[in-house]
């Protein structure tokens, strides 16, 4: 099973797609670990598309079956066909964003509110992802995922609403279940 996890920032892909490898024992690969270059402060260096390809393709082949959790809407047409099922996940903004907040204090302290360079890579990252339910937005959006999962050749498992992990981990199972029978 090929299982593809995706949402807005802080809508529970990675929460999501740790639970389902735990319960699974599927592999879990996040793209943003392919996206990004190890950096200080992280997630501020872009790797060269062609090379995160390669490095999620390499690790992929690896395993008949895994779970990637993140967007790939901008990876290329590839990834349209490489999953059996995908799980897109929606949660109301203000949930999103402050969890993300939460997040990102967790993650690195009070320098994101300190360090003036800090601060502003948290008030642009905030604002970034505040803007994914703009309907007008051409960046990574709802109208984006939207439009992905329509060139989707697998079913699609839409969880739209505020579910504990539990309540979306249960359903992503049965959906498994019914797949494989």
């Amino acid at each position: 099973m090929k299982v593809h996890i995706f949402g807005a920032s802080g809508s529970g892909v990675t929460t999501l797609g740790n639970a389902l490898s735990d319960q699974t024992q599927l592999s879990y690969f996040d793209t943003d670990y392919f996206f990004w270059e190890p950096s200080d402060p992280p997630f501020t260096v872009k790797r060269d598309p062609t090379e995160r390809n390669n490095q999620l393709h390499s690790e992929l082949e690896k395993h008949s079956s895994f779970i990637v959790g993140g967007s790939l809407v901008s990876w290329g047409d590839e990834w349209l066909s490489t999953f059996d099922l995908a799980v897109f996940l929606w949660i109301p903004t203000d949930i999103r964003l402050d969890r993300l907040r939460k997040r990102e204090f967790a993650r690195y302290g009070n320098v994101i509110y300190e360090n003036e360079h800090r601060n502003r890579l948290f008030k642009e990252f905030i604002d970034w992802a505040s803007g994914y339910d703009d309907p007008s937005s051409s960046r990574r959006s709802l109208v984006v995922h939207e439009n992905w999962m329509k060139k989707l050749t697998c079913p699609i498992l839409e969880l739209r609403g505020d579910y504990t992990v539990q309540e979306r981990l249960e359903t992503v199972i049965k959906q498994l279940t019914e797949y494989e029978s």
